[in-house]
């Protein structure tokens, strides 16, 4: 089991407790401190009434943080951000493929394939372990096991945020802001507080 899996399955019961679900981790070991990353979002049969704002985030955050410094998973120095999925969704199983069928995606493999390591498709199908895309018009298979990172890749055109292709610059479509999605941050380690404190 890989750091990931373990804090996966170590904060996952917080999120559940807060209402909320974890969508996944993202783990990043570095010399000067170690990044930890969750996305957490309301469960799916609760998305049509509510979403996950900075209340959300802080409330995790903050029982994160507690549950971090009495396991001590992590050796050293972190920060921890927590935050939402935001527009540009990161897609963590194969079941959050599977929700979002008919949803383009950006997709970063671990293994080449066809000589990718990059794609960019429209989910098909989720079949098991395998994920089918149509790329390029063509089928295009990857087992979910493969995949190092994924995010939805929103039409930014159709949503009114790009300009088409072909549209001159500084069009109105052209200069509007891309949604963001809201999260919070804090640092942490062996004895460490909140709001940014490192304690020796």
């Amino acid at each position: 089991m890989t750091k990931t899996d373990q804090l996966q399955d170590l904060l996952a019961p917080t999120a559940h407790a807060l209402g909320l679900e974890l969508l996944g981790i993202e783990y990043l070991p570095q010399p000067g401190g170690s990044l930890l990353r969750l996305y957490i979002d309301v469960p799916e049969a609760e998305a049509a009434e509510r979403s996950v704002g900075i209340d959300e985030c802080e409330k995790m955050s903050r029982e994160v943080s507690a549950v971090l410094d009495v396991e001590d998973p992590i050796s050293g120095n972190y920060t921890l951000e927590v935050s939402s999925p935001g527009i540009e969704r990161p897609l963590f199983t194969a079941a959050h493929f599977a929700r979002f069928a008919g949803e383009s995606a950006k997709v970063g493999l671990k293994l080449p394939q066809d000589g990718r390591r990059r794609l960019q498709g429209r989910i098909v199908a989720v079949e098991g372990d395998m994920i089918r895309f149509e790329l390029d018009g063509k089928p295009f298979e990857v087992a979910h096991s493969n995949i190092e990172k994924a995010r939805i890749a929103p039409d930014w055109v159709a949503m009114g945020f790009a300009a088409p292709k072909g549209a001159r610059p500084g069009s109105a479509a052209g200069k509007a802001v891309k949604g963001k999605s809201t999260s919070t941050t804090s640092t942490g380690g062996a004895g460490s507080a909140m709001g940014g404190v490192e304690h020796e």
